[in-house]
């Protein structure tokens, strides 16, 4: 049977918002019972023996105040006669029960000991989840997410937020221990007067009201700190990634400006944070302090001058109280510290959470290959709701044919392409594999059988063997070289100081631009794809080398289904047929001299490009 909470409890948690407000690392907590039930089992033995040490306190106080008074007893003979020696001498039975308190807190603190190492076992593993889950998470989304967050603050939730959890774990792991210890305290102390201890409850419970309407006060200033340091980072990866645009404008002064007013935000907003938190912990070590002096003289006005306490149970009551009080003070410190992790935790869920986010529909039928062709048909596509970039395409690619695409600027080749990849899906009609929609075949099983090299080339800060290998196991050197010679890639890498082993740099800021199309290129190559998207491969080139790799690209385009997209029409002279696109339409269709015969779109741009040359 499931356990569940007692109805009144679950009300309270509900009332106050806690659950809700932390329910994603209650959530995570929940997936290591073994750890809990260890810090459980550990926690209610570091309580016990604390519970020991204080009974044993009190018989040592009474054998000081009181030397003749009535030996500790259990009732087990052995124990009583051996260890707490009722037939002993006052003194021999002090100097046992002082070996009694020392043992106590030797296992208290061993236990302790244990109850926190297994917590921070606890807290490593949950983070190491959280990371595993933001990452899968941000794996699933389609590019449509990325082309709406800034990757400043997806950065800033990955890593920043999800180590600030770390501490707000440690944070529910000393609530729970201390609160353990609170209940050892609450038992003893009820055994000595539960009268006194209604009150003190009473009292404490008054002062924790107080306190709890404070944690709110502090829970509101961590969305602010939070959505401050997200545009920090933001702001600090785009000057990262842009740093050639910033030194090429002149703009390092705009850029201070710009960084140093996110991080004045950053600034000012911990700023609140730490002042609104900084003010709870004097205001609860004032209440606990009154709170203790009026236990104090009600237990001697009240109690002990009617004989219902002795002194030694009043000042083992007080010494509960004061040890008490701290663990107290602790636990309502830690829960205006959860408040302070709202904005992380918030941030994360946010994340995490699969509601309005664009994903694309999993695909179940393996794809084995193309045998028969793409189609495009009926096919419409825009980025959201007010555009379209792509209007009723309907369109034929054979197996074993190159098609290319040509258009101006913002036609919509590159999106088509991307179409073919299913980076995104389309918002109308359908694009065919050999006949089968594209999203019905599992998407990896028809990625693995392509290749793409796109205007925009991304380089591994990586070595050169490492980046024309990307995601393929087990390839030696030789195909390697193979690869990179077919892109006339050969002659610079040999020149580097460790050749295939030379490390690129961020975003492969070694190389110049033709140099990381090459690279790219040979990637490409080193995969054996039977489609190839070629998005202006050569556009990055000059023209001796985009001649060495316009011949290598079409003696490997033969047997492959090559989509290429073309600025120079040259190198497109020999596709199979050539599709002219004008605002997401396409206007012509045909080889390249028939279309010259046309005397249409293509015609236009082959006379602009042959009066330029």
């Amino acid at each position: 049977m499931k356990y569940q909470l007692p109805p009144t409890l679950r009300r309270i948690i509900k009332t106050t918002g806690f659950w809700k407000d932390n329910k994603l690392i209650l959530r995570e907590i929940k997936k290591f019972p073994h750890l809990i039930f260890l810090v459980l089992i550990f926690s209610l033995l570091t309580a016990v023996f604390e519970g020991f040490g204080i009974s044993f306190l009190l018989t040592f106080l009474q054998n000081l105040v009181e030397p003749n008074s009535e030996p500790l007893q259990t009732g087990i003979q052995w124990i009583d006669v051996w260890i707490l020696g009722v037939n002993a001498s006052p003194l021999s039975r002090l100097y046992r029960i002082s070996g009694l308190i020392l043992l106590s807190t030797l296992f208290r603190v061993l236990f302790g000991y244990l109850s926190a190492i297994y917590g921070d076992f606890g807290r490593i593993k949950l983070i190491n989840n959280l990371y595993k889950q933001v990452f899968e998470q941000l794996q699933a989304v389609s590019l449509r997410f990325y082309g709406q967050t800034k990757a400043g603050e997806l950065l800033n939730t990955m890593t920043a937020e999800v180590s600030q959890l770390q501490e707000a774990v440690s944070t529910f792991t000393a609530i729970f221990v201390r609160s353990m210890v609170v209940v050892a305290y609450s038992i003893l102390a009820v055994g000595i007067s539960w009268e006194l201890t209604v009150m003190a409850v009473l009292l404490f419970g008054l002062a924790a009201a107080g306190i709890a309407s404070l944690n709110g006060w502090v829970r509101e200033s961590s969305f602010p700190e939070s959505r401050a340091r997200g545009r920090l980072t933001s702001t600090a990866a785009e000057f990262i990634n842009g740093i050639r645009t910033v030194h090429a404008f002149g703009t390092q002064e705009f850029e201070r400006r710009r960084f140093y007013e996110a991080s004045d935000n950053v600034a000012a907003a911990a700023k609140v944070a730490t002042t609104r938190y900084a003010v709870v912990k004097p205001i609860a070590e004032a209440i606990a302090s009154v709170v203790l002096i009026g236990i104090l003289v009600l237990g001697i006005s009240v109690f002990v001058n009617n004989g219902t306490l002795t002194v030694a149970s009043l000042l083992t009551f007080i010494f509960i109280v004061i040890r008490a009080a701290p663990a107290i003070q602790e636990i309502s410190g830690r829960f205006s510290a959860i408040s302070r992790f709202q904005g992380p935790i918030q941030s994360i869920e946010n994340l995490l959470s699969t509601e309005n986010k664009p994903y694309l529909q999993a695909g179940h039928i393996q794809f084995r290959g193309l045998q028969q062709a793409i189609e495009f048909v009926g096919v419409d596509f825009g980025y959201d709701a007010e555009s379209s970039v792509l209007k009723d395409i309907t369109l034929t690619i054979p197996k074993g044919q190159t098609v290319a695409l040509v258009g101006a600027s913002g036609a919509g080749k590159s999106t088509l392409a991307d179409l073919v990849i299913r980076f995104y899906d389309p918002t109308r009609g359908k694009i065919l594999f050999d006949g089968i929609d594209l999203r019905e075949l599992e998407i990896n099983s028809v990625r693995h059988r392509m290749a793409t090299v796109s205007q925009d080339t991304f380089i591994f800060n990586s070595t050169v063997h490492s980046n024309i290998a990307y995601g393929l196991d087990n390839i030696s050197e030789a195909e390697v070289l193979e690869a990179a010679r077919l892109a006339n890639a050969v002659e610079f890498i040999q020149k580097m100081p460790e050749g295939l082993d030379t490390v690129l740099g961020d975003r492969g800021v070694r190389l110049s631009g033709g140099q990381r199309q090459r690279i790219a290129i040979a990637r490409a190559l080193l995969r054996n794809p039977e489609i190839l998207i070629l998005d202006e491969a050569t556009s990055a080139l000059d023209s001796v080398s985009e001649r060495l790799i316009q011949k290598s690209l079409e003696e490997l385009s033969v047997g492959r289904t090559v989509i290429a997209i073309a600025h120079r029409l040259s190198t497109i002279m020999r596709a199979d047929q050539i599709i002219v696109l004008e605002q997401g339409r396409i206007v012509e269709q045909g080889t390249y001299q028939e279309l010259l015969s046309l005397q249409g779109k293509l015609w236009k741009y082959h006379q602009m490009q042959h009066e330029a040359s």
